[in-house]
């Protein structure tokens, strides 16, 4: 694990950050000329841990959820899949294809982000109650990183509205506003491109989308739903589509509102939503960050998916990083991609599936106070993660 951040370590840190920066960008823009395909892509990928656990015995279908189960959206498949954070998959519920990420109400029900359209599950029955097509036209329904469709998606504070970002191949992807109670689509809004992740204000008035290769985070105001475009490259934006170095999930921080985004194991963004300025905080996993996840006492959790090639970085950990901005890095086995935390702060679930390739079909529990680890089978390619 890696240690508290000092003073010495992080100036070494900085002219390593300085090289690989320089050097990286070098070579992706070449890359990008070459393949034009978006950051996390067809890099050669770090191979995947061995099987996980077998599964636990399945719930008969007329029993009712036990509280404290996990929900997964099953990537690498049409269902969403519930997890007894003790034994494992327990039950799988169908959704539609491809589901990327899903939002729990305080009503039990799930809301997930499909390539076919924005499923509904009561999670107390299991059983999924709805489906609710997109607007926007996403081309054919395929599966894979690239595939349009729902990606990020939250609710509203009072659950009246979910917000849904929807990727459309080869151009700019718009945010969606499903009115929960009529179950229909009200509103669309033009985002950034490839909207890796959404997010909502503590008091419910803004909507913020990670839009991946548009190195952005489009501030959407919830009530009149007017924009504004906040670029955040800490490293530029040099190698356009075949940069690696772009956002991909934002922490909004409960104390004053701003937005987390890691990058690299390297770099913190700090983003003003209101002024749009960007402060850098420096980082020691050095390795490629996608997920994250707050817990209720201010430390940021953040899922590093290993190193972008072969020889550039260190390997998959969870970085678990206290508001003072020390940090201790927890190694994790094969490549994971998101996290969320118990109720009571003590654990971290964080799901194996992975955008790119090298996924693996389950969740690692991680012990906050100790560091260990420990595996459990979790549907097929399991991206987004909620406690139930």
């Amino acid at each position: 694990m890696a240690g508290i951040l000092r003073a010495a370590g992080a100036r070494r840190r900085g002219a390593a950050v300085n090289r690989r920066a320089r050097g990286t960008r070098t070579a992706l823009v070449a890359l990008a000329a070459a393949t034009l395909l978006g950051a996390c892509g067809r890099a050669a990928a770090p191979a995947g841990p061995g099987p996980a656990p077998a599964a636990a015995q399945s719930l008969p279908e007329t029993a009712p959820t036990p509280q404290g189960l996990l929900l997964t959206a099953d990537f690498g498949s049409d269902t969403v899949t519930f997890v007894d954070p003790g034994r494992g998959a327990v039950a799988s519920v169908a959704v539609g294809r491809a589901p990327y990420a899903l939002a729990v109400g305080a009503d039990g029900r799930a809301w997930v982000a499909t390539a076919e359209g924005v499923a509904v599950v009561d999670t107390r029955t299991r059983v999924r109650v709805a489906r609710i097509p997109y607007r926007t036209a996403t081309g054919p329904v395929t599966d894979g990183e690239y595939r349009g469709g729902g990606m990020g998606i939250a609710l509203s504070p009072d659950g009246a509205r979910a917000y849904v970002g929807v990727n459309v191949p080869g151009t700019t992807g718009v945010l969606e506003v499903v009115d929960t109670a009529g179950r229909e689509v009200t509103a669309v809004v033009p985002v950034g491109r490839r909207p890796f992740d959404v997010d909502v204000s503590r008091d419910g008035s803004e909507v913020y989308v990670t839009g991946h290769d548009s190195f952005d985070v489009t501030v959407v105001a919830a009530g009149q739903l007017s924009t504004r475009r906040i670029e955040v490259a800490p490293y530029g934006t040099e190698g356009g589509l075949g940069s690696w170095l772009k956002p991909h999930y934002t922490a909004v921080r409960p104390s004053d509102g701003r937005l987390l985004l890691p990058f690299e194991g390297e770099r913190l963004a700090v983003v003003d939503p209101r002024t749009g300025r960007t402060e850098v905080e420096p980082m020691t996993a050095d390795t490629h960050q996608h997920g994250v996840a707050l817990t209720a006492d201010g430390r940021l959790l953040v899922v590093g998916t290993g190193p972008v090639r072969p020889g550039d970085g260190r390997g998959p950990s969870l970085t678990v990083r206290s508001p003072d901005g020390t940090e201790r890095v927890v190694p994790l086995e094969g490549p994971h991609e998101d996290v969320a935390v118990s109720r009571d702060g003590r654990t971290a679930y964080v799901t194996g599936g992975y955008t790119r390739d090298g996924h693996w079909n389950g969740i690692t529990v991680v012990d906050l106070d100790t560091g260990t680890t420990r595996r459990l089978p979790a549907g097929t390619r399991p991206l987004g993660i909620a406690v139930l």
